[in-house]
């Protein structure tokens, strides 16, 4: 049986691109705009090949006719296939755009979400609303509708594209509509090409929403780094193969057009000055490889629109222009130089949030105004802030500031802050019932906000350098769970249950739904997820009880040392640890709820642990915990294991791979509900499960353990997949999937030559690349004698 992706909880677009700060805001005064560790898990989705993908999306349009009567929608509507997402258990999450009568629907995409089987199980929409228009003839022309957008916005021109009749249904009652565009350049000079939306009966503007979302060499922030080139004769080109055929280009102070690619004789590019104009083609250029491997290595997206194609640079646009942006109609970002043009907008945390604009863009193409534009913002810098602490680079350490390289204010502070928004004197802290009225590039601040709480937590602190006091609503404390979780949540609500008209409400459910995915509802993670929203003014604290999860009694000795993570769930998820009855020299940490030390006295007590969420509710457990007098005055019979059985849901005090200890129903436990899951992937894959564990002198000892072995080889001769089990150095078994067993078998083996050392009890599982194989540990039992 394949290892299964957690239980999800199921719920029943507009911009092209974007500026890093407010476009036309007064620079002077507008204070706006690593690999993962192994164990964090990224995504439950699968990572699809270019063809496999191009063929599952051609297969769900093929379907779309069926989907569209399953979901109720009217004759002349149709669903378009724009991406699909493939989970592990072979659930399928496909983001469909909506025509009516041929004319796109403009806030009618939506993500259905299907079982295995193709049943559809949810469906996240954009708008309820029903799609009933008696007529799709126009009452106002189309030119007389570009006039009335012209009109809207001063100073602008008619674009080259003419208006087009589409559906209005992002808001309000659905209409017939005109979308024109009208082309003008803001006061910092970001050119601007503003959607206007008009009603086709009456002429009146529904809506506007902006088209241009602001936003080895040696590079002027990022040092010496190494670059992946293009030989061409004699030259190096700019270009990485390897990645898309990214590239980069010099606009040479001009503001149109592709650029000139820049080439190299002996590629060796920049020297990290300013005044040579391959520095900062040298920055953009690893931005660009640094954010794709980030998507690439961290959630298995191959590219920005995850197609394989690379997107290019732009660096020196204009002149003095103190601004960047991506724009989706070129699939590019755009440098300037910034103020002086000595201060290039080329930083890695800027690559990284304009790009993240495009997987925007390709996903949930969150409408560019109010708060799914607020939302859209907080996006990039959060995978921008992503980029950063991926590529861990010593010339720009990173951290939760957005911007801070760059010097945009002149007087060396960030363009924004994740810890405490405010902080730049224009974002908001937290929701509000207006934050939908404020600019983008400041709304985003209740969404930054609270990835910064749910990665690192409430409170002051000092993270890589850099001290950070993220203060919260109603002073809720949040316990962090973490960056990469934090990030692989944010990723999986983005790609799978956001749209383009998502709100702060919305965004707050689809985070929880991610997190049930990943990580369980009801998760630790999960209930982080609400505990953070509750900080910034989204929703309330996770409601219900605290569960403390009863660890089992404990058996150890005296002068060895213990550790014992007690784990517990519900509530806020963030808890104040306690316990009486400990045995003597030992104490549980408050903030983790560790309990550790060395044991100074025999005997045997009642201990019972306590946990305490921010909203005072409380959950506690107790066990019996027995201290032996360690072989001072003969052997004394105990269980030297910790955690044995694995129902603390942890490893501590076994070190595991990340998802070896596992609750799943695909493979039950031999007791209780957690055992150690090792390998079941159907692909090379390595786990391991160890602890180390002291055997008293002149003790016999008896390691026993229960093991189940699934598989779906079908050879009788050949060992494809491997469980080895040692103490120390010495073997004392193996394993393989031609030992496949119905069920749980006991096995036992003799540790007595080890009384009077240290002994580390291992379990080591490898799997080949095709077919799966499962060995399931449970119940251990080190015991002496």
């Amino acid at each position: 049986m394949h290892r299964p992706t957690p239980a999800r909880v199921a719920t029943v677009a507009l911009a092209a691109a974007t500026a890093l700060l407010a476009a036309g805001a007064p620079v002077t005064t507008a204070h706006a705009a690593a690999p993962s560790p192994a164990g964090a898990p990224t995504s439950s989705a699968v990572p699809l090949a270019k063809a496999q993908r191009a063929q599952l999306i051609s297969d769900a349009g093929q379907d779309s006719g069926r989907v569209a009567a399953a979901l109720g929608l009217g004759a002349k509507e149709k669903l378009v296939v724009k991406d699909i997402v493939v989970d592990t258990d072979g659930t399928r999450h496909v983001r469909y755009d909506r025509t009516f009568a041929g004319l796109p629907v403009l806030g009618g995409d939506l993500v259905v979400h299907q079982r295995k089987d193709g049943t559809a199980e949810a469906v996240d929409r954009a708008s309820t609303a029903a799609l009933d228009l008696t007529s799709t003839t126009p009452a106002v022309a189309g030119a007389a509708a570009g006039k009335a957008a012209l009109v809207a916005e001063p100073g602008s021109t008619a674009s080259g594209t003419a208006p087009r009749l589409v559906v209005w249904a992002a808001k309000g009652t659905p209409r017939l509509a005109w979308e024109s565009v009208v082309e003008s350049t803001e006061t910092d000079g970001t050119p601007s090409r503003l959607h206007v939306v008009t009603d086709a009966r009456s002429g009146a503007v529904l809506a506007s929403y902006e088209g241009v979302q602001t936003g080895t060499g040696t590079g002027v922030y990022v040092g010496q780094v190494s670059l992946t080139t293009t030989q061409s004769g004699s030259t190096y080109q700019l270009k990485d193969a390897s990645r898309g055929n990214q590239y980069t280009t010099d606009l040479n102070g001009g503001t149109s057009g592709t650029g000139t690619l820049f080439t190299d004789a002996d590629d060796i590019w920049g020297d990290g000055t300013v005044a040579n104009r391959q520095s900062a083609a040298v920055d953009a250029q690893f931005g660009t490889s640094a954010t794709w491997d980030f998507y690439k290595n961290t959630f298995g997206r191959n590219g920005i629109r995850n197609d394989g194609k690379g997107a290019y640079n732009r660096v020196h646009y204009g002149k003095n222009y103190v601004n960047a942006f991506w724009d989706d109609s070129c699939f590019c970002m755009t440098y300037g130089d910034g103020s002086g043009n000595t201060h290039p907008l080329t930083a890695l945390d800027v690559a990284g949030h304009e790009m993240s604009h495009g997987v925007t863009s390709a996903t949930a193409n969150l409408n560019y105004s109010g708060e799914s534009g607020g939302l859209n913002e907080a996006t990039s810098d959060i995978f921008g802030t992503g980029v950063e602490w991926y590529a861990n680079l010593p010339a720009d350490p990173p951290d939760y500031l957005i911007g801070e390289e760059i010097n945009i204010n002149g007087n060396g502070t960030p363009l924004r802050y994740m810890d405490k928004p405010s902080k730049d004197g224009a974002s908001k802290d937290s929701w509000s019932s207006s934050i939908g009225s404020v600019d983008v590039h400041y709304s985003s601040g209740p969404a930054n906000h609270f990835f910064y709480l749910l990665a690192e937590g409430s409170g002051a602190k000092v993270i890589n350098g850099v001290s950070y006091n993220s203060p919260t609503v109603n002073s809720i404390t949040v316990t962090g769970i973490g960056r990469d979780k934090a990030l692989a949540i944010w990723y999986r609500a983005l790609t799978t249950y956001f749209t383009s008209t998502t709100n702060y409400a919305g965004a707050r459910t689809g985070t929880l739904n991610a997190a049930a995915d990943l990580y369980g509802s009801g998760s630790a993670e999960y209930n982080a997820v609400a505990t953070a929203w509750a900080g910034v003014n989204v929703g309330s604290l996770p409601s219900g009880g605290v569960t403390v999860t009863n660890p089992g009694n404990q058996s150890t000795a005296v002068g060895t040392a213990v550790s014992l993570q007690v784990k517990a769930t519900g509530g806020s998820g963030s808890y104040t640890w306690s316990a009486t009855g400990l045995p003597a020299g030992l104490s549980v940490n408050s903030s983790t709820g560790v309990i550790s030390g060395t044991p100074t006295t025999a005997g045997t007590s009642s201990v019972t642990v306590t946990a305490k969420d921010g909203a005072n509710a409380t959950g506690s457990t107790t066990f019996s915990w027995t201290v032996g007098d360690g072989g001072s005055s003969g052997c004394t019979a105990q269980q030297l294991l910790g955690n044995p059985g694995f129902e603390t849901g942890s490893a501590s005090p076994w070190s595991a791979t990340s998802g070896v200890i596992n609750s799943s129903s695909s493979q039950p436990a031999h007791s209780g509900s957690w055992k150690a899951w090792m390998d079941g992937y159907g692909s090379s894959h390595t786990d391991t499960l160890a602890q180390t564990v002291t055997v008293p002198a002149g003790c016999k000892a008896t390691l026993t353990f229960w093991l189940h072995i699934d598989t779906a080889e079908t050879t009788s001769t050949t060992a494809y997949d491997k469980l080895t089990v040692q103490a120390g150095s010495t073997t004392l078994a193996g394993f393989s999937n031609l030992d496949k067993g119905a069920g749980y078998t006991q096995k036992s083996y003799d540790l007595s030559a080890f009384a009077g050392q240290s002994v580390t009890v291992k379990f080591t599982a490898t799997e080949d690349s095709l077919l799966q194989t499962s060995f399931v540990v449970d119940d251990t039992a080190l015991t002496t004698s």
